[in-house]
């Protein structure tokens, strides 16, 4: 497992030259690690993954995405909050009104 993270960080690493890079890299690397959670929230709510035959005549199904600009520790960065038909979901790791990230951020540093 070690061996992976150390891979990984490598890989992350060899384009960036700079702090600034550095700080893009891990700006990058947070939203889309928000963007994976806020589509496995949908699957949750909707009980199927994306494309599968049983959202067929489900009642309720993926319905795009709405932007929504938050703001981070590494400065303001834009996400795809997934949507449904039916406007039952509502993602739990960033609230609707919420515009910052500081809990998440905050639980990352106990």
């Amino acid at each position: 497992m070690q061996n992976l993270q150390d891979k990984t960080i490598r890989e992350l690493a060899k384009d960036c030259r700079t702090v600034d890079d550095v700080h893009e890299m891990l700006k990058s690397l947070f939203r889309d690690t928000l963007q994976g959670i806020l589509e496995a929230e949908l699957e949750e709510h909707l009980g199927y993954k994306k494309h599968s035959i049983q959202g067929n005549n489900s009642g309720n199904s993926r319905n795009g995405y709405s932007k929504k600009t938050i703001q981070t520790k590494f400065g303001k960065t834009d996400v795809d909050i997934p949507r449904d038909r039916n406007g039952e979901f509502e993602p739990r790791i960033i609230g609707k009104y919420e515009k910052t990230c500081n809990q998440i951020e905050d639980q990352n540093n106990r």
